[in-house]
C-alpha cells in the first residue's frame, strides 16, 4: 500500500530503508496484530538504511545520509530505573520495532535516535540487517555464557540464530559442538564452525557431551522445553545454560542437578545499540556473515511465507530499491503489512 511519508518528531529520525531482515519473531507481530489498528502496523525489525530527515533535538552524532540500523529494541527512554542503571536493553519504556511501532517492511520508517546503530562501511545493507537481531542475540549470549577460550560450548539448533552462533563461537576460540536433528545439516554445521556435530536423532546428545567432559555452556536457540531439558544433563560442573529460544511452556529443570555442580540457567536478550555496534564490528573483524536469501520488498509476503516454511538457509532479507539514491524524503512511500 501507499502511505504518506511520516515526519520525524522530537528525538526521532526518518530512515530511508535499504534492507530489512525477516525474522521468526515477525510471525507473532504479523499474525497477532491488532486488526482494528489504522493504519495497520508495518512489521520488520532488522532494518538498515540512511537518515533522510532529522527531528528536533536529535543528538549531533547522527547526520543526514548516515548509514544506520535499528533492531528489535526501538530505543531506551533514558529515564527509567533500568536505564539509570545502564541496562538500556531492559528499558521498560521503549517500543518493540515492528510490534508496538512501525518497522522496516517499507521504503521509509521512523525511529528513535536512542535506538540507532551505526553500520560499518564493510557491510552491505543485506548483510548487516540480520546481525541487528540474530547476530547481536547470539553474540551477546556467547559473551555472557561464562566459557573461556578452549572450553566446550554447545549450540542447540542450527537455524537462523544457530548459524550465526556457530560462526561467533568458533571465532571466539571455543571448542564448538553443534546439536541438531538429522544428518542433512551436518555439513552446514561443520562448515559454519562446529568442531563436532551431534545428531540427536541417532544418539543421546547429553551422553555424548558427558563423554567429552561436559559442556561449559549450552546456548539454545530453540524453544522446545523437553529437548532443552534433556540436553542439560550434558552440562559440566559450573556450566551454564543460556536461553535464546523463547517459548510459553515451562522448562523442566532438576534442582538437584543445578545445586550439585553449581550449574545455572540464564535468559539472554538482544542488546543495547552500543552492544549491537560491537557485534557488527566483531563481524567485520572476524569475517562473520549471515547466510542470506534476498527478495525485493514487493515480494514481502512471498518471502515471509518462505521463512515460515523453514525452507530458507538461513536468513531471508528484503531488499528495498532506492536505498543508495538519497534525494530527501518523498511525499509517499510503499509499505508492506
Amino acid at each position: 500500500m501507499e502511505r504518506p511519508t511520516p515526519k520525524p518528531g522530537v528525538g526521532e529520525v526518518l530512515i530511508e530503508v535499504e534492507a530489512c531482515g525477516i525474522c521468526g519473531a515477525d510471525t507473532a507481530d504479523i499474525e497477532g496484530a491488532d486488526p482494528t489498528l489504522e493504519p495497520p502496523r508495518v512489521p520488520g525489525h532488522e532494518v538498515v538504511g540512511r537518515i533522510a530527515a532529522l527531528g528536533a533535538h536529535t543528538p549531533t552524532i547522527w547526520k543526514m545520509g548516515q548509514r544506520v540500523g535499528i533492531g528489535r529494541l526501538g530505543g531506551p527512554c533514558g529515564e527509567c530505573v533500568q536505564c539509570r542503571q545502564g541496562h538500556f536493553e531492559l528499558c521498560q519504556n521503549q517500543p518493540f520495532v515492528g510490534a508496538t511501532c512501525d518497522g522496516g517492511y517499507a521504503e521509509m520508517m521512523l525511529a528513535r535516535a536512542s535506538g540507532l546503530v551505526s553500520i560499518p562501511d564493510e557491510l552491505n545493507a543485506e548483510e548487516a540487517a540480520p546481525i541487528l537481531c540474530a547476530g547481536i542475540a547470539t553474540f551477546n549470549a556467547l559473551k555472557k555464557c561464562g566459557a573461556q577460550a578452549g572450553d566446550t560450548v554447545v549450540i542447540l539448533g542450527i537455524g537462523g540464530l544457530g548459524h550465526m552462533a556457530l560462526q561467533y563461537a568458533r571465532r571466539m576460540g571455543f571448542r564448538v559442538v553443534a546439536v541438531g536433528r538429522g544428518r542433512d545439516i551436518a555439513k552446514d554445521a561443520l562448515g559454519l564452525g562446529a568442531h563436532v556435530y551431534i545428531d540427536a536423532n541417532e544418539e543421546d546428545a547429553a551422553d555424548r557431551l558427558r563423554s567429552m567432559g561436559g559442556a561449559q555452556a549450552i546456548v539454545t536457540t530453540i524453544g522446545h522445553p523437553a529437548t532443552v531439558a534433556a540436553l542439560m544433563a550434558g552440562l559440566a560442573p559450573q556450566g551454564r545454560l543460556v536461553l535464546l529460544g523463547a517459548g510459553k511452556d515451562p522448562l523442566p529443570v532438576s534442582a538437584g542437578h543445578l545445586i550439585i555442580g553449581k550449574r545455572s540457567v540464564l535468559g539472554a536478550i538482544t542488546g543495547s545499540p552500543y552492544e549491537n555496534e560491537k557485534a557488527l564490528d566483531f563481524s567485520v573483524l572476524a569475517g562473520v556473515r549471515p547466510k542470506i536469501e534476498i527478495m525485493p520488498l514487493q515480494k514481502a509476503n512471498e518471502a515471509y511465507q518462505r521463512m515460515k516454511s523453514g525452507g530458507v538457509k538461513f536468513r531471508m532479507v528484503l531488499s528495498v530499491a532506492g536505498g543508495d539514491s538519497l534525494q530527501g524524503p518523498c511525499s509517499n512511500q510503499t509499505v508492506n503489512r
